[in-house]
């Protein structure tokens, strides 16, 4: 039986990709419990598991590491809006949207505290070019708003106010996960409280959007 070797070109770009991805991994937990200001890049190379050298190898700066933390969770949150079609229905793809919403609050609770922590401070690390991508992020997602409320599709609530809702509603368990388990009674969020989230917010803030003649 003979086997199959990656080119040594593919090897070294398999290695290059897998330091990258422990950096950031790593980065992003401590940038999470300690801020920017607090973040060493001696850490990051320990937690990591990698010599510090390797670390500037692929990273220049504590800033170049931060810039793509921040963009990985601007990456996030973009896949969320693939769901919203203004011609489709608006409570299937809502209810969608949320649980989606809920699913990354799930997997990327340390990348959504790095971004709250930002947007508090004022969001000073944010480029000119993150923030309009921000911006486009939002506002697609408030035009399909705005279509099926024009369509008559949903009522005529403030797209902008009941898009922040929701955001802050999804984004509540990865940022205060402790205190959602706190409240939860339970020592660590489960499958099952992201299930039961979504179902209430779909019966809650979602019904509310239906059309009096529904």
């Amino acid at each position: 039986m003979t086997t199959t070797e990656s080119p040594p070109g593919q090897k070294a770009l398999n290695i290059r990709n897998q330091n990258i991805s422990r950096i950031l991994e790593a980065a992003t937990e401590i940038f999470a419990r300690k801020g920017y200001d607090g973040t060493r890049m001696a850490a990051i190379a320990e937690l990591a598991d990698l010599p510090k050298a390797n670390v500037y190898y692929y990273f220049g700066t504590k800033e170049d590491i931060y810039q793509a933390v921040l963009q990985r969770m601007v990456g996030i949150w973009e896949e969320a809006i693939s769901v919203l079609d203004p011609n489709k229905d608006p409570f299937t793809c809502l209810e969608e949207y949320v649980r989606v919403k809920l699913n990354q609050s799930r997997d990327y609770p340390a990348e959504a505290r790095v971004m709250l922590t930002e947007m508090i401070a004022g969001g000073q690390h944010l480029t000119p070019e993150m923030n309009a991508f921000l911006r486009e992020v939002a506002m697609r997602q408030i035009r399909v708003v705005e279509a099926w409320i024009d369509q008559g599709r949903i009522r005529p609530v403030h797209p902008r106010h009941f898009l922040i809702a929701l955001w802050s509603a999804t984004q509540f368990y990865a940022e205060c996960d402790t205190l959602a388990a706190t409240v939860l009674e339970v020592d660590k969020l489960r499958q099952s409280d992201f299930d039961t989230a979504g179902d209430t917010l779909a019966a809650t803030l979602l019904r509310g959007l239906r059309p009096d003649s529904a």
